[in-house]
């Protein structure tokens, strides 16, 4: 008797007339933003298996000649299903695959799109995110929280192109604007913009409807690019999570007081001189706690601000 391996079993599991199943799933669907631009959403939540770890945005810009994608989704399964998503609209060579960053959810399926022969562009700090012990760490964390869709089939693909500056460049012959943002929430942060129509892909700048992810961030830094962006006011901005927006001002706003927010109350904690558990435990974060993410990543995140905290103490 043949067994089947998960991910096929999986596939004939919904194969086999499992639609309310099915259903349930998050789809990797393309909604329109413009003439040229679209993007797909991913779920609210963490990564996990109820969500495939569908919960990242990816950008679609489709012009005259190509297809240019900003970001690759989560796993190669996801990648899959956005090339299929995008066949159904155009047969359009993808030609450019640009990375906001190097983190889990936004660069796993970045294979898929290099095998048809696109090319990868970064910001040049990626190549310093590239082999880290954290990036092996989380590898290893995906293969088991993301089992099957990220098993030893997954490779790390690095950049072709890395760009150290704002660079206007011509991708299938429309015009973009790449711009460096790191450091801030990673630093290789990477924006994109249509000159046509005036869409930036922020990457994780811009959390919409969720509690952000910190990790490791310069938060300073993620600060003085929200404001920056908040200046700009872009036409429609797409963040790396939630819903596009039209109302960039108002909707990066979120993002901003809660960095605010964590570096207020965590560096009022390292003065006082309290641990963590204990200025944790004081703090009100009831404006938070409905927010979708808010389990999975807040604590972490404030922990995460209040060691920066006593790192930027020191060095006063």
């Amino acid at each position: 008797m043949h067994r089947l391996g998960p991910a096929l079993l999986w596939l004939w599991f919904l194969s086999m007339g499992s639609s309310a199943f099915a259903q349930l799933l998050p789809a990797v669907a393309l909604e329109s933003l413009s003439k040229q631009a679209y993007m797909v959403q991913g779920d609210l939540g963490p990564a996990s298996t109820s969500n495939r770890g569908f919960n990242s945005n990816a950008g679609i810009v489709i012009t005259d000649r190509a297809v240019v994608l900003i970001d690759a989704l989560g796993t190669p399964a996801l990648a899959e299903e956005l090339m299929q998503a995008i066949r159904r609209i155009t047969q359009k060579p993808i030609t450019d695959v640009i990375v906001t960053h190097y983190h889990a959810d936004h660069y796993y399926g970045l294979q898929v799109f290099k095998q048809q022969g696109a090319r990868i562009i970064a910001a040049r700090p990626a190549m310093q995110a590239i082999g880290t012990a954290d990036m092996a760490e989380r590898l290893a964390e995906r293969k088991l929280s993301l089992s099957p869709w990220v098993d030893d089939s997954f490779r790390v693909i690095s950049p072709d192109l890395l760009i150290d500056k704002p660079t206007r460049m011509l991708l299938g012959g429309a015009w973009f604007w790449l711009i460096p943002a790191g450091p801030a929430h990673s630093p290789e942060d990477l924006m994109a913009l249509t000159e046509a129509d005036g869409v930036l892909f922020a990457g994780d700048l811009m959390f919409a409807g969720r509690i952000p992810f910190v990790g490791s961030a310069d938060t300073k830094g993620w600060i003085r690019g929200i404001e920056d962006l908040i200046a700009r006011n872009p036409r429609i901005i797409v963040g790396g999570h939630g819903p596009a927006s039209t109302q960039a001002a108002k909707d990066l706003v979120f993002t901003l007081d809660y960095l605010r927010y964590l570096r207020s109350t965590m560096g009022a904690a390292v003065a006082d001189l309290k641990s963590f558990d204990e200025a944790y435990a004081e703090i009100d974060w009831s404006r938070y706690r409905s927010i979708p993410a808010f389990d999975a990543a807040h604590r972490r995140n404030a922990y995460n601000v209040f060691l920066a905290m006593e790192q930027e103490a020191l060095l006063k």
